[in-house]
Order: C-alpha cells, then structure tokens, then sequence
C-alpha cells in the first residue's frame, strides 16, 4: 500500500479531497506556491524533489489523522536510486511532520517529541487551559518539556523566559524556547506575551491563540516581527 501511494505520487495522481484547511496549512501551501513560482525543487526527504514550473501547482496537504489529502496532477516527482525502501520504512509520523518542517525524513528522529506534538495537535487555545479541552502557550511548553525532556520549568511565559539563557535566532536548536510580544498595548509591547517550542529549520510548535496546537515558522512575517528572543533551559546547554 506504501508503494502504491508513492507511485501514485510519481505520476502526478490525486488522492483524497476536499478537507477543510486550517490557517497554518494554507501558510504551508502559500509557501510551496511562492516557492513554485520561483521555480525551486522542493526537497522533502533525500533523493525526493517535488519539481514545479510557474505553470504548475503543487498541493500537499495532511490533515489531523496523517493522510495525505491531495497532490496536484501538474507535480512531476524525481527518485534517485531506491528510496521507495527509505519511504516505506518510515512511520506516519516521521512523514507528515518531514513534510510540514521541510526537512528530510530521517531527521525526524525524536520520536517521544513528534509523538507528544501529534497527540495534542489541533488542540484549541484556551487561556489558563493545561488539558485537552484547551491549552494555552506556557501550558503547552511546560508539559512538553516535562514529557519529553523530563526538565521542570515555570508555568507562565514570562517566568519561562527569565529562567532561560538568552540565545540569537541564529543559534536555536530543537528544544530551545522561542519567545514572542504578540500583545497590542503600549504599555506590555517591550514584554513576554507568547511562547514556543523550536523545532529545527526555522520552525517551532506552539499553543497559537487562532489555531490551537500548531507549527509555524520563524520567516512568516507575523512571528518575524513579534520574536523577541530564543531562550535555552538547562538540560539544552
């Protein structure tokens, strides 16, 4: 079945429709549209690119339950050597969050962490929340860092952030703390109103206000503006 739905990915079929998508996919697929339109090969796993002309326009979607919703008939897809092997080895979760942070397969190797995103993913925002009917920023960080790397933190951000050693964009590795001011007021601009979790490759997960459990990158203008600093916890060093 895993053979057949890459060769289906080869020859440009669609699989699925028609699923809503939420505020952070169609950050994803604005993405792989620019890049489209520059033409660029996107590079998801080693020796697999997803080769596009302005003409064409290269959807990949996955939604909650990691299926991979559609792919444009316009796609033309490269393999070198017998990767097909390398696919079908990896497990679901390794595939969707390669396919969301960019990077290739094999490097999706945390598994507790990308296990821990996936059970709470799409959870909602709720203010104060710290369970699976809500969550918010600091909640979501602090049980992340207990669950995966057994390391106790501060419950508010702002505790969080005066409690990490302070690191550049430039420096963050997965794990680090990425801390934002995503507050309107005046007065609140220069503090700590938002965090979350870095993730390698210019990504970071996080509790967002609109879209609950999600991933988003550095680059996208909004987080750009609003990043404030990285933050490393002890068990980083």
């Amino acid at each position: 079945m895993k053979h057949l739905l890459f060769l289906v990915m080869v020859n440009g079929g669609i699989l699925g429709g028609g699923s809503s998508v939420n505020a952070q996919k169609k950050v994803n697929l604005e993405r792989n549209k620019q890049q489209a339109n520059q033409n660029i090969s996107i590079k998801f796993i080693d020796g697999f690119n997803q080769k596009t002309d302005s003409a064409s326009n290269t959807i990949a979607i996955l939604n909650k339950n990691n299926k991979l919703n559609s792919i444009s008939n316009n796609t033309t897809a490269f393999l070198k050597g017998n990767y097909l092997n390398n696919i079908e080895n990896c497990t679901s979760i390794q595939f969707k969050y390669a396919m969301i942070l960019n990077r290739e397969v094999e490097s999706i190797n945390n598994f507790e962490l990308f296990n821990f995103i996936n059970q709470w993913w799409s959870t909602r925002y709720r203010f104060g929340g710290s369970d699976e009917n809500g969550i918010d920023c600091s909640s979501f960080t602090e049980k992340l860092l207990a669950n995966v790397y057994g390391t106790s933190v501060p419950r508010t951000s702002k505790e969080q952030f005066l409690s990490c050693k302070k690191v550049a964009s430039k420096e963050l590795v997965e794990g680090d703390l990425v801390f934002f001011n995503t507050s309107s007021s005046r007065r609140r601009r220069k503090g700590i109103s938002h965090v979350g979790l870095y993730l390698g490759n210019n990504y970071f997960v996080h509790s967002s206000v609109s879209e609950g459990v999600t991933i988003n990158s550095l680059n996208d203008e909004y987080y750009r503006k609003k990043f404030i600093s990285g933050g490393r916890i002890p068990f980083n060093k």
